[in-house]
């Protein structure tokens, strides 16, 4: 650019540069000063603003009052060019003219700033969310970034995020409701009062009701303490009606205690066994039947050069995945020896259960689940027949998969690897509370008011 900013004139013909202004993207706010300063974190800019003056009535009589001068407030600007920006901001006062009014004098207040002793602009705390949220950026890292101290950076978000958390409209709209729990400390499970962190796990509740075209967008609700029917009742319970009737469909895994709260909580709502859960509950099984067959054989677990140790890899994988070179490894290891084929009736039988989720059309996987249901429970190897009477205890929703438009909970399970990701990225949490904020965050639970 070859032509000046005039910011050297502007001070002399006592007017602002509109260029400068236009930097700042503050609206009826004047760059006064811009220096670059050594502070205890670096350098850093240091921008001083000013609003014009103006005629102002007093904010508790109405009298038109007098300036007074002016005060200025230090805070903490989202960085710039590569630096962090402290905004010093030279607030207008005034004096009321009128001797009987209580407030006498006031200072000039502007949010799009910031609030009232606030530390952080406005901006800064919003750019500083969507950091938080989009980029898996640490509360440590923004404060470097913004060259001051971590609590700063948190004690000026955290209002923000609970207000929202605290907003009832972010449940609204839910029709299908996913459930599950995950390990959010490893250290003492004391109770709070005493200085421990309370129980270990966190139950989860997700959103996964489909969008226009049909997908689902994984959305985390809250997380409550404890891993317990209890406790997912209670949270449905704190629902309003308006909420519980909203849910068609509840996803879960095998566990009786989330079943028990949906039959409780959730009248209308069909629940629906997870099928990674359900082929996962078969892989184990097969695996069991190797490692039983393995001891009857050789007496002691597998090892290298062991031909079921040797398969162990591919008979967890699905028939249709595997390579010629593997389905021949597996055909030897079964041929090797005749008690071998024990395993591979297992096998069989999982792969059953996979071809059920993986039909092409829900009736055609009806059809194979229910087969799937009938054969299991009597099939002679107790590992198979185990899993077979797992499955018909869970009948109506194993089977329900197949007439909800194959709901199913991995978006629950999505959310529960970003939780894990952010968890390593912030070194873990000590306090639940602030767990509870950051997850709701970056899992989606409040992207309705957060402005990022």
């Amino acid at each position: 650019m070859s032509e000046p900013t005039a910011c050297s004139r502007a001070r002399s013909e006592s007017r602002y540069c509109s260029r400068c202004d236009l930097l700042l993207g503050l609206d009826g706010f004047h760059v006064v000063e811009v220096v670059e300063v050594e502070g205890r974190r670096g350098r850093f800019l240091r921008v001083v603003v000013e609003s014009p003056p103006r005629v102002e009535a007093c904010r508790s009589c109405g009298v038109l009052a007098h300036s007074h001068g002016r005060r200025t407030v230090r805070l903490v600007d989202a960085p710039c060019f590569g630096r962090p920006v402290e905004l010093v901001w030279r607030k207008r006062t005034w004096r009321c003219a009128e001797l009987a009014c209580p407030a006498r004098s006031f200072t000039e207040q502007d949010q799009r700033i910031a609030d009232p002793r606030a530390l952080l602009t406005a901006r800064a705390c919003r750019w500083a969310i969507a950091q938080l949220r989009r980029e898996h950026a640490s509360v440590q890292g923004l404060a470097r970034q913004l060259g001051t101290a971590w609590r700063t950076v948190w004690e000026s978000v955290k209002p923000l995020l609970q207000a929202r958390a605290d907003d009832e409209t972010r449940f609204e709209g839910v029709t299908t409701l996913g459930v599950d729990e995950h390990v959010w400390h490893h250290v003492s499970t004391k109770p709070e009062a005493e200085g421990g962190r309370g129980p270990k796990e966190l139950t989860g509740m997700v959103d996964l009701t489909r969008d226009a075209d049909g997908r689902v967008r994984a959305r985390l609700l809250d997380l409550v303490p404890g891993r317990s029917g209890a406790a997912y009742s209670e949270w449905l319970q704190a629902r309003n009606n308006a909420f519980r009737t909203g849910i068609s469909v509840a996803t879960l895994d095998p566990f009786h205690g989330y079943k028990n709260a949906i039959d409780d909580q959730l009248d209308d709502a069909v629940a629906v066994l997870d099928a990674f859960h359900v082929v996962k509950l078969a892989t184990q099984a097969v695996d069991e039947v190797r490692r039983r067959v393995q001891q009857e054989i050789h007496g002691h677990r597998g090892r290298r050069g062991d031909p079921l140790y040797g398969i162990r890899m591919i008979l967890r994988c699905g028939r249709e995945r595997l390579t010629d070179k593997q389905q021949a490894r597996l055909e030897r290891a079964i041929l090797a020896d005749e008690r071998h084929e024990e395993v591979y009736v297992a096998w069989q039988c999982a792969q059953q259960l996979r071809d059920a989720y993986q039909a092409e059309s829900l009736t055609q996987g009806r059809r194979i689940a229910e087969r799937v249901l009938a054969s299991l429970p009597t099939c002679p190897i107790p590992e198979i027949r185990r899993l077979g009477r797992t499955l018909k205890q869970w009948r109506e929703a194993f089977l329900a998969y197949f007439t909800t438009g194959r709901a199913n909970n991995g978006g629950t399970e999505a959310i529960n690897g970003l939780i894990e990701l952010h968890r390593r990225i912030a070194r873990g949490f000590r306090n639940r509370d602030n767990y509870r904020l950051r997850m709701l965050l970056i899992g989606g639970g409040l992207d309705q008011v957060i402005p990022t």
